[in-house]
């Protein structure tokens, strides 16, 4: 298991600066496919299906995981696929707990997936 996702997601209350890129591209390392966009204020990963079922069914176990967590993504369900997007939105950047939060998610995702 990464031990990003051993640790637990902590809420933002604001207030605090976003990690810089350097140190987003450092943490992005740990993470399975996870895509920074131009900014490095998002975390993007899309997974692929055979139809909408199994693509719903990742959406909700990651959604689960989201609640337990506190920290919910933007998931974007369609046949075939399940995009996955992850960013701090009191800040509109990204903190530790995005890549905690991107690092259970490959967890859940290997699981279900095999």
């Amino acid at each position: 298991m990464n031990d990003l996702a051993k640790k637990t997601c902590i809420p933002c209350q604001g207030g605090i600066p976003a990690l810089s890129k350097e140190k987003c591209l450092e943490l992005n390392k740990n993470l399975d496919g996870w895509f920074l966009n131009d900014d490095s204020n998002r975390l993007k990963k899309s997974f692929k299906f055979d139809d909408f079922s199994k693509a719903m069914g990742l959406a909700v176990l990651i959604g689960k995981m989201a609640d337990d967590q506190w920290h919910h993504p933007e998931l974007q369900v369609g046949f075939g696929h399940l995009d996955v997007e992850v960013w701090t939105h009191k800040i509109d950047g990204l903190v530790e707990s995005d890549f905690i939060f991107c690092a259970k998610v490959d967890e859940i995702s290997r699981e279900y997936l095999t």
